[in-house]
């Protein structure tokens, strides 16, 4: 016969399962631990917990061996292998594996935002994003690579950076089976594939497919260049853009050709120097069927066909199709000549002026006729 609480009326199989319960509404704490004093409700969480201390992990996966300090644990990890989710949200049926998911999920639904930052006021719907928050402010890395040292503030990212070690890319796309090291990259390369781009910009309505593109493109609209080089101060709009740019302060090239052992500031620059090798051009004009081995010269190339000219001098008015184009012209304007010559100082306006003027230097004659060799 079933006991029922006083409190909540919950039915409980036995009485003395009845006095464990009993402590959920008094608070009662009775067991403590002797090291850190923690206590707890029931003598088998402090069991679990006094794992901790000791490292002890008992309670072994029979599928991958895997050991857990926690019977509860290794029930949780079983459903990565058996892909079980018992737990269903009643609100739109999706389901999870463990309960604690699910509780955090509803918040999605009710907006419930219960742990707040001391420091800044901003809120959150579970408690590990708090913490995690927390080390914003304080700048806390308490996790740190093995192999390399570098710290994290996030397990995730740590898990993440071990793979560049490892070489490890357990993330797959089914479409052309291209491996990723990380879910976030796997799924940034699936719109490739889809052509969906879920981002879009609330002034022009231009979409994009990632989200660091879109918040790149809002400073075009405000301005904003926030990442500053220490060297002579340039100012970028989007943090990646600094780290390339330090390279060439730097001269660090960490990206080499296994063909030519040539080395590359970047991996994109890399992926185009490949095609070099292999004479790939994959990307197609749809007008006239010419072939590019970069995207963004066949969507220069399109502007051949739309006349589109969207950078627009602020001076004059008079429009370009390329931001090089413009950023050349607007120098007609300001007299900026930011290209030196080595040898006699003088200055130009634009890199291939300097090019041709350090050839008076040098005495090097790049261009020779083919009728009578001069």
């Amino acid at each position: 016969m079933p006991f029922q609480c006083d409190v909540c009326c919950k039915e409980i199989p036995s009485r003395s399962k009845l006095a464990e319960h009993m402590r959920s509404h008094s608070g009662e704490a009775p067991f403590e631990c002797t090291v850190c004093n923690k206590t707890f409700l029931q003598s088998s969480h402090l069991r679990a917990h006094f794992r901790t201390h000791t490292g002890e992990k008992p309670f072994e996966c029979t599928v991958c061996n895997k050991k857990f300090s926690g019977s509860s644990d290794l029930r949780l990890h079983l459903r990565t292998h058996t892909g079980e989710k018992p737990f269903e949200c009643t609100v739109c049926n999706k389901k999870f594996s463990a309960n604690s998911s699910l509780r955090r999920h509803l918040r999605t639904h009710t907006g419930e935002k219960s742990f707040e930052c001391s420091v800044c006021n901003e809120k959150f719907a579970v408690s590990s994003d708090l913490r995690r928050h927390l080390r914003t402010h304080t700048g806390e890395k308490p996790f740190e690579c093995t192999v390399c040292n570098k710290k994290f503030s996030h397990s995730s990212h740590l898990q993440t950076h071990l793979r560049t070690h490892t070489g490890e890319k357990p993330f797959k796309c089914t479409l052309c089976n291209k491996k990723f090291c990380n879910s976030s990259n796997l799924r940034r390369h699936l719109r490739t594939h889809t052509g969906e781009k879920p981002f879009e910009c609330t002034v022009c309505h231009k979409t994009f497919s990632q989200s660091s593109n879109l918040r790149a493109h809002l400073q075009t609209h405000t301005g904003e260049k926030l990442f500053e080089c220490t060297v002579f101060n340039k100012k970028f709009a989007v943090n990646w853009s600094l780290r390339l740019h330090l390279r060439t302060h730097t001269g660090e090239k960490q990206f080499g050709c296994t063909l030519c052992n040539k080395k590359f500031l970047d991996s994109s620059d890399l992926r185009r120097h490949l095609q070099t090798h292999t004479g790939e051009k994959p990307f197609e004009c749809t007008v006239c069927n010419k072939k590019f081995s970069a995207n963004s010269s066949l969507r220069l190339h399109l502007r051949t066909h739309t006349g589109e000219k969207q950078f627009e001098c602020t001076v004059c008015n008079k429009k370009f199709s390329l931001s090089c184009n413009l950023r050349r012209h607007l120098r007609t304007h300001t007299g900026e000549k930011p290209f030196e010559c080595t040898v006699c100082n003088k200055t130009f306006s634009q890199s291939s002026s300097l090019r041709a003027h350090l050839q008076t230097h040098t005495g090097e004659k790049q261009f020779e006729s083919t009728v009578c060799n001069k």
